[in-house]
């Protein structure tokens, strides 16, 4: 059998909140409504959507897309959330993730979903350790997401005023449950405001506003 393929099998289009449907593209939708389709291949990064936090993240940032943001994927893995971001009508993507090879899928999974390749970048890079590249990212961001682990969102939490506008939002999951507090608790230090929380599996993902 072909191990690295054979989860293709369980990979079926699936519906998140009102607007979005998640298929892989060797799968077909047939239902049409007013649903727009999100293409996307994994490859080897994560991602698909069916996991807890990217389908909390994608309801979300539905409730957040205005037409013309812009907005900043930091940990963008396969590129579902800012390929979102922009079927639901942002004008401007950047993405970040350590890992060339999540890039390299990212813009694979931008082509297939046919966004302007003038509207989003895409670079490896690591904003923690990397002041150039913070620099270079530079904003301000209406949306800034992060769906990493509490870790990495915690040593982000000194940047992420700075990548958004006042009034601002950010998005962040892969928490688990029992690191939710510790999380609130730095970005609450750091001005960020809480607006919702949401939780499934173990999972929690919460969006904040910048002051």
């Amino acid at each position: 059998e072909d191990w690295a393929n054979n989860w293709k099998k369980y990979f079926k289009p699936f519906t998140v909140g009102e607007k979005l449907v998640v298929k892989p593209s060797w799968e077909n939708w047939e239902e049409t409504g007013d649903r727009r389709i999100l293409e996307i291949d994994p490859g080897s990064s994560f991602g698909t959507g069916q996991h807890h936090t990217t389908r909390l993240c994608l309801e979300q940032l539905e409730a957040l897309v205005r037409p013309g943001d812009r907005i900043l994927d930091l940990g963008c893995g396969s590129g579902i959330l800012f390929i979102a971001a922009m079927l639901l009508g942002a004008v401007d993507a950047t993405a970040v993730d350590i890992e060339e090879n999540s890039i390299r899928v990212a813009k694979e999974n931008a082509m297939k979903n046919h966004l302007d390749p003038a509207a989003y970048h895409a670079e490896q890079g690591d904003i923690i350790s990397d002041a150039a590249l913070r620099q270079r990212l530079g904003g301000p961001y209406d949306i800034v997401a992060a769906n990493i682990v509490a870790d990495v969102i915690l040593a982000m939490s000194p940047y992420f005023a700075g990548f958004l506008k006042k009034g601002g939002h950010l998005l962040v999951s892969g928490i688990i449950e029992e690191r939710q507090d510790e999380v609130k608790e730095a970005l609450v230090q750091r001005g960020f405001q809480l607006l919702r929380e949401n939780r499934e599996g173990g999972w929690v993902a919460a969006t904040y506003r910048r002051p």
